[in-house]
């Protein structure tokens, strides 16, 4: 199949998952990503409707989005060195992958010098596995106190994955997991993130986005099931 029907069968999948959570499937978004995809494939993509796209790496985006043909909302979601910080700052509207103390610094250093609001993602490792970039849940609470010293930072969410091949049950519990932490972090007065800024559940790529959307995910990140 072509990439707009694999677009068509991920929007009847993510349908029908919205209508079994009870939810309406119109405040989803689909990110394709487009880590090892070219430009002509990408511009394939936005022309069967798709408008968010992620990159991996800086210098992929920097290379990839003056050569699109529409205009797109545009997501970083790997590991962010901080000496690319500057550069993913004047390239993408949202950040998913801010995990650590120095990055913070970074973001807030050069958010300054570009006397802009920077929005983000913080992403947690859920499951605590080694091999996967993230802060552990417990430390959430230090994480988000320290960046409400930095006015121009603004965390907007959640980010997190599943392991591969654990199975639906174990991956659902995941995503469950991150999803009560974002409501109990939405209903904390101790951070100023109440209301509309604070919105985003960025889980769910190509293998558990079903589940993940039954889980309460807005924001699903899919690559291998559009251009497949």
């Amino acid at each position: 199949m072509g990439v707009s029907e694999n677009l068509a069968a991920i929007r009847e999948q993510v349908r029908n998952s919205a209508v079994k959570a009870n939810r309406d499937p119109a405040g989803i978004t689909i990110i394709a990503v487009t880590k090892y995809v070219d430009v002509n494939r990408i511009n394939e993509a936005l022309h069967a409707g798709i408008t968010h796209i992620a990159e991996n790496r800086v210098q992929d985006g920097a290379a990839k989005i003056p050569l699109l043909e529409q205009e797109v909302t545009k997501h970083l979601i790997g590991t962010l060195q901080t000496n690319k910080v500057k550069k993913a700052l004047e390239i993408f509207d949202l950040i998913h992958s801010v995990d650590r103390e120095e990055l913070i610094l970074e973001l807030a250093k050069q958010a300054g010098k570009l006397d802009r609001q920077c929005q983000f993602l913080i992403q947690v490792n859920i499951s605590k596995e080694i091999s996967k970039h993230g802060i552990n849940p417990e430390q959430l609470g230090g994480l988000l106190d320290r960046i409400q010293s930095y006015p121009l930072l603004q965390p907007v969410g959640l980010m997190t994955m599943a392991p591969l091949g654990v199975g639906p049950e174990a991956t659902r519990s995941i995503f469950r997991c991150l999803r009560i932490l974002f409501e109990d972090i939405s209903r904390n007065p101790d951070y100023k993130l109440n209301g509309a800024n604070w919105r985003y559940l960025s889980m769910g790529m190509s293998q558990d986005f079903p589940e993940a959307v039954e889980e309460g995910a807005n924001l699903l990140r899919i690559g291998t099931a559009i251009f497949q």
